[in-house]
Formats: structure tokens, sequence, C-alpha cells
């Protein structure tokens, strides 16, 4: 197994990065040539998913979002946290991230990330902007 972490700088509240390039290169320049590739975040509020790079998909997509979970209802989460010593103001964050889910997984052969014409990979930031870490695994 072969794991590679990288990062990602957002640069919004909520916003679709595609993130294709990099894995495709990670998985290039590691030299891996078969098995099974697994893209996760190391994050709660930022999920990784799999559709095609349109803008006006990924517009849909985060105004959709918006409307299964919007900013103005009262969480319970969004309270004062011992723990934290501060309040939690992040809860959309939290339950946009699990409708996305944290992961994705693709066949690699002969090297090549083997995907659908149309599918790209993305980090979906829901708390930012921040630096985020993804997980690059490859396994055979």
């Amino acid at each position: 197994m072969k794991v590679i972490d990288f990062s990602v700088q957002t640069t919004a509240y909520q916003q679709l990065v595609c993130i294709t390039d990099q894995v495709t290169s990670i998985v290039t320049q590691s030299g891996f040539r078969n098995g099974f590739l697994t893209i996760q975040s190391r994050h709660t509020t930022a999920g990784i998913t799999v559709n095609e790079h349109l803008e006006c998909l990924e517009d849909d997509i985060n105004t959709t979002l918006g409307r299964l979970v919007p900013e103005d209802l009262p969480y319970a989460h969004a309270r004062m946290l011992p723990a934290y010593g501060s309040t939690a103001g992040n809860p959309t964050g939290h339950i946009k991230a699990h409708l996305t889910g944290n992961h994705c997984h693709f066949p690699v052969i002969d090297g090549a990330v083997v995907r659908g014409e149309a599918q790209d990979i993305f980090l979906a930031e829901f708390d930012g902007p921040s630096i985020r870490t993804i997980m690059v695994i490859m396994t055979d």
C-alpha cells in the first residue's frame, strides 16, 4: 500500500474544487501500476465526491445542498462546546460532508486511473476557506 497526502487551499465558505489532475499526477509519479485507488478527506466538514466538471452543475449542487441544509436552522451543534472552549459554528458543514461522503474509489490499470469520461474528483468544501488535506491511497 502507498499513501500520499496533498493539501488544497480553499477560497470560499462552500465550494467544489476539482482535484482530478492532482490525484492522477500522484498516481503517475508514484509508479503505481495496478490496483485500487481511494481518495479520502481528512476532515469532517469537507467531502470527496465524483461528478461532471461543469460550472453550472457545480452551482446546482451547491444550491441544492444549501436548500437541504439551510444555514438558519437552530442546530444543536451551534452552541458552546466546553471541550473546544468556543462555540461550534459549523453544523451545516458537518451535515453536508456527511451527505457527500469523505472518499471515493477508482481502479488503476496499467498506471492509469480508470474513470468515466465525465467523472472528475472534487474536494467539497463546506466550512472554508481552509487548508484541506487529502489522502491518496493506492492498494494492490
